[in-house]
């Protein structure tokens, strides 16, 4: 039976436990934003999250139905937030990039969070045996690459951004940018260090729009 939603009441001796699905969720992202995929043991897992073993089984069947799970949740906590930054109509093509840029340098970089980007930083660490984890990885990626390409067309029908500009190309800058960005503030740039990269990269929005 659900108390709410989000979180299960799983049955076993005694008084029901509420299990909290998103605050696990949670706690292992933070886990595995920080060690990679397969650094992270179930026994990390079971230690950070404070569920038994049999419950996270049970719940995800294993660890790779965990992580899939924990990117899910990555996605909805975090990279809605920062594409809402990017499409909203009140603002400028560049005003619109510098927000999303700066959310994100804020995210890799505020300390809030572990050093980097969550997809970024887990997707270095695959290894081949895990090539569904990285199928995953890299599709999440293609995912925000396709997310700024969109941006970027919608702003070119508006008339904002000039038919001959492209997109694409500028895209995959972006996309790079990003990569970037993340890398950097693993190695340990601040947010201010990222935001002169954004600086930087944005005075060079003319030249990009050139064919």
């Amino acid at each position: 039976m659900t108390t709410d939603g989000t979180c299960c009441v799983k049955k076993g001796r005694g008084r029901p436990k509420v299990f909290d699905r998103e605050a696990m969720l949670d706690k292992a992202m933070m886990l595995f934003w920080q060690h990679g995929y397969e650094a992270t043991s179930l026994t990390d897992l079971v230690e950070a999250t404070g569920a038994k073993a049999p419950t996270l089984y049970a719940e995800f069947t294993n660890k790779e139905g965990l992580f899939r799970a924990v990117v899910d949740r990555y996605m909805a906590r975090f990279a809605t937030q920062h594409r809402a930054a990017l499409f909203c109509d009140e603002k400028s093509v560049e005003q619109a990039l510098r927000d999303y840029l700066q959310a994100l340098a804020s995210c890799f970089a505020g300390g809030d969070t572990p050093a980097g980007c969550f997809l970024v930083n887990t997707s270095a660490t695959v290894s081949a045996s895990s090539e569904p984890i990285a199928d995953t990885l890299r599709a999440r990626q293609t995912d925000q690459q396709q997310t700024l390409l969109l941006f970027l067309q919608q702003r070119q029908l508006r008339g904002e951004i000039p038919s001959q500009a492209p997109l694409r190309d500028i895209a995959l800058f972006l996309s790079c940018l990003i990569h970037g960005m993340s890398v950097s503030a693993r190695d340990g740039a601040s947010p201010e260090k990222l935001t002169q990269v954004i600086d930087t990269a944005l005075r060079l929005w003319p030249t990009l729009l050139q064919a």
